[in-house]
């Protein structure tokens, strides 16, 4: 028996209408759904009106368990879609290891085109489209997020972080850090109804930081030119901003050594600690 077919179906990242036509005749036809929120899945499937078909969760804590039942239903000859919570699978949502499976055992693997937030964040941006790297959400722990940093310090191209908004801030401090005044863009609620672009540089958003953190965030970061050079500013104002949250010198002194000479670091929490 011919195994059936393995499709992905982006969904939309806020604005329901941009859920396309093809999308919706997959989702009709398909004998199961694999969501990685179910309850979203439901509420999609009602708005237009689809009758349910078998649905299970699949999500980046199921993804392995999941495919022997994905795999047999296709076995079967019938068809599976895989739909994230938004936009598209496999795009910093799950869906790369059941593809992997599949095409291991020779089942066609359909990629529908449709919603994603990277690709209008750029086209929008006002940034460098001809060539970019997307590196979705930044790693949690420190020595691979300080591996990363050190990669978008010299990328050529203009560089794309997901990021969700009780991260936000700590994000652009830390790319304040390594960059500098690079100029940055912030993509957030795309096709919501408060869709909002900010265009500026990390030390003038940083300054006057009037973010509203909510929603989903698409940061934007101009290539590495030749021409820049590291901004005076920038240690003062991390050390500042330390000293500001009740960090102790001594442990903003083994931070911030790690990066810059620890002479200066020290100099620099002196001079705010001098009585004016």
């Amino acid at each position: 028996m011919k195994s059936g077919k393995l499709y992905l179906v982006p969904t939309p990242i806020g604005n329901l209408g941009d859920m396309t036509l093809r999308g919706l005749e997959t989702l009709k036809s398909a004998t199961l759904i694999a969501a990685e929120d179910t309850r979203s899945a439901r509420r999609l499937l009602k708005h237009f009106q689809i009758p349910c078909p078998a649905l299970i969760s699949y999500h980046k804590f199921s993804e392995k368990r999941r495919i022997p039942e994905i795999m047999a239903i296709l076995e079967q000859g019938k068809d599976v879609a895989i739909i994230s919570d938004a936009g598209s699978p496999g795009i910093s949502d799950p869906a790369e290891i059941i593809v992997k499976a599949a095409i291991d055992e020779g089942v066609e693997v359909i990629a529908l085109p449709g919603a994603t937030a990277f690709v209008p964040a750029l086209t929008a941006s006002g940034l460098p489209c001809s060539s970019f790297l997307f590196l979705g959400f930044l790693p949690q722990k420190p020595k691979d997020r300080k591996q990363i940093m050190q990669r978008i310090v010299v990328s050529p191209d203009t560089v794309i972080l997901y990021e969700a908004p009780h991260r936000v801030k700590k994000t652009l401090m830390e790319l304040y850090k390594h960059l500098g005044k690079r100029q940055i863009v912030i993509a957030r609620e795309l096709s919501k109804i408060y869709e909002e672009y900010i265009r500026t540089d990390l030390g003038s958003l940083l300054e006057d930081y009037q973010v509203m953190e909510k929603g989903e965030f698409v940061i934007l970061i101009e290539p590495c030119l030749k021409e820049t050079v590291p901004d005076p500013g920038q240690l003062r104002y991390l050390v500042k901003d330390m000293l500001r949250s009740g960090k102790q010198a001594s442990a903003i002194l083994e931070e911030l050594s790690s990066e810059y000479p620890r002479n200066q670091v020290y100099q620099i929490i002196l001079s705010f600690k001098k009585p004016k």
